[in-house]
């Protein structure tokens, strides 16, 4: 800040010259006391002058009686998870109150290196959101399996030092954290040593291994589901995301856990959020709603997704309404039903009425683009050879990223090789790494997809964004690999050797270039077709669920590229018992 600007924001305060804008007849959320006051907002330059009192600006807006609250703050999303790029997800998701985010593009990074990285910054600056970075501490996430790109300590040292990046985003491989390996501390000390925050992710993990995590710097952590998991990192000094995505919906039951005593260390988070959930049912103030009905005191659910928030993200200057800080400011007109009335970015407004108002413009993509490689793919590597009929399934659990590794029979052809049975909850599932053309395919058995005829494949799988599959037969399953080679990455159904729907998603095989309205849109249309022509059990979502399925670092059981995994003791299972 120059003198000069300092000088006009004293003299905006003192009330010696006027402001640039003033809110007027508002109620104040005062998030340090959890109380309402009274009285005027004044904005000069972008930042809160004064409040309370009487102000005079070059301009002036009534807000008659409506509550001026903080901008809401998410600690940890992915934006790829919304399937759209940066610019349409400022555009969708500010009108909902959220004015900051705090971005992990592990997804796009793990598919195109610091090119990806490099996109997601510059996208970003095409939307009034305040989009801030933290850098993927995990690519690839886990040793099992082949991502598209390798990100090193050494790799990490530019972008946490240039300002690009906020911190080291979730810290995956929590096993290589608690068994101190040598790359895994590396990763850390950079971190450490530059004074960058570290984010967690450390599912079902409990006791000595816990305190062994948490030990290495990690400060948060967005994957619990259960109240002890939670109770058990509020009292280890850790804050506790409580997050309510497109899938993993944990936020009504760790809820029951905040206290009065607690409830500054929780915040409200989304992860994963497609742009049909922001637009049907909103973001962090859906969140809040779902407090208030839980019966959190609202300027408390307040406190959760603004002071709290920034505390822990270490944002000095935003969180409050107070002076000197950003007039990131989210006008609400009902606090019960948290109906979001207009939304101020550093003083302008930028959505009203569940509009943004600002033009959308749209950064080039061609680095990102044409990310399928597949080399030597064909349908006979599809097939599943069998030692028994008892195999390891994995087992979903409809809105968790959590799996069980069930054992179940199933049925075999003369050869030995794994059929399709009706009368079993099964299906095969492959994935087909897409990056470099190393050929590798591994098949395994899903359990509760409920999918009954042809086959669904995606090029968005958790974390290393290979392809994957799931089908009733070969030849429909590898129909829909090869149109997702054709189409670069995307979704597709296919019944019958013919292609029922495909999604193009051309960045990075994860996001359209097309508007949230219109994924949405397709979206509606793909998951109508998979649950009538497919038979998809309806408590998933037929593609956020295949997603995570090969998500290897959260428990029971996950499957990539390189074979089955299991989570709780970081090894590789064979598919038969």
């Amino acid at each position: 800040m120059e003198k000069e600007n300092l000088k006009k924001l004293i003299d905006v305060a003192a009330g010696r010259i006027p402001a640039d804008l003033v809110l007027t007849n508002g109620k104040i959320i005062d998030v340090y006391n959890a109380h309402i006051m009274t009285g005027d907002v004044a904005i000069v330059d972008g930042l809160i002058a004064g409040i309370g009192g009487q102000y005079d600006g070059d301009k002036t807006v009534d807000v008659h009686g409506q509550y001026i609250s903080p901008g809401f703050i998410d600690p940890h999303i992915h934006i790829e998870s919304a399937y759209v790029g940066p610019e349409e997800f400022g555009r969708l998701i500010t009108p909902h109150g959220t004015t900051t985010v705090m971005a992990d593009p592990h997804e796009i990074v793990n598919v195109a290196g610091l090119v990806g990285l490099d996109y997601m910054i510059n996208a970003a600056k095409e939307t009034a959101l305040n989009i801030q970075y933290m850098l993927p501490s995990c690519v690839p996430a886990t040793k099992m399996e082949n991502s598209g790109a390798v990100i090193s300590a050494k790799d990490m040292i530019k972008p946490l030092t240039n300002n690009e990046t906020s911190g080291l985003a979730e810290f995956m491989d929590f096993p290589g954290v608690i068994n101190a390996e040598s790359d895994i501390l590396d990763k850390l000390l950079v971190a450490k040593n530059l004074n960058k925050r570290i984010d967690g992710h450390s599912p079902q993990v409990y006791d000595k291994d816990l305190n062994a995590y948490i030990a290495a710097g990690i400060q948060n952590d967005h994957e619990c589901s259960t109240l002890e998991e939670m109770q058990n990192r509020l009292s280890r000094g850790m804050y506790v995301f409580l997050r309510e995505g497109s899938v993993t919906h944990n936020l009504r039951t760790l809820l029951k856990g905040v206290t009065t005593t607690n409830s500054r260390r929780t915040i409200l988070c989304g992860d994963d959020v497609q742009a049909k959930t922001i637009i049907e049912k909103g973001h962090l103030d859906n969140s809040l709603k779902i407090c208030i009905e839980e019966g959190i005191d609202p300027l408390v659910a307040i406190q959760m997704a603004t002071l709290n928030t920034a505390e822990c993200c270490e944002l000095k200057d935003r969180g409050a309404i107070a002076p000197g800080l950003r007039a990131d400011l989210t006008i609400i007109s009902d606090l019960t039903d948290m109906l979001i009335s207009s939304v101020y970015i550093a003083g302008e407004k930028v959505a009203e009425e569940g509009k943004y108002l600002l033009e959308t413009k749209n950064y080039a993509i061609d680095s990102v683009q044409s990310s399928v490689h597949l080399a030597n793919f064909s349908q006979e590597k599809l097939v599943l050879p069998l030692t028994s009929n008892s195999v390891h399934a994995i087992e979903v659990i409809p809105n968790e990223a959590i799996t069980i590794d069930r054992e179940i029979n199933v049925s075999r052809d003369e050869l030995g090789n794994f059929i399709y049975d009706s009368s079993i909850p099964v299906s095969k599932i492959s994935v087909i790494e897409r990056h470099h053309e190393t050929g590798n395919i591994f098949t395994g058995v899903l359990k509760d997809y409920g999918i009954k005829h042809g086959a669904i494949a995606i090029s968005i799988a958790h974390d290393s964004h290979n392809l994957i599959t799931t089908g009733t037969n070969d030849q429909d399953m590898a129909l829909a690999i090869e149109t997702l080679k054709d189409i670069q990455g995307g979704m597709v159904l296919t019944k019958d050797n013919k292609v029922l729907i495909s999604i193009p998603l051309p960045i990075g095989g994860l996001m359209s270039d097309q508007s949230g309205e219109w994924i949405t849109e397709q979206l509606d249309l793909f998951n109508k077709v998979a649950y009538r022509e497919l038979g998809i059990n309806d408590t998933v979502d037929p593609v956020m669920t295949l997603s995570f399925m090969s998500l290897a670092v959260i428990p029971e059981l996950k499957i990539t590229d390189m074979g089955l995994i299991n989570i709780n003791e970081f090894k590789f299972e064979d598919v038969s018992v």
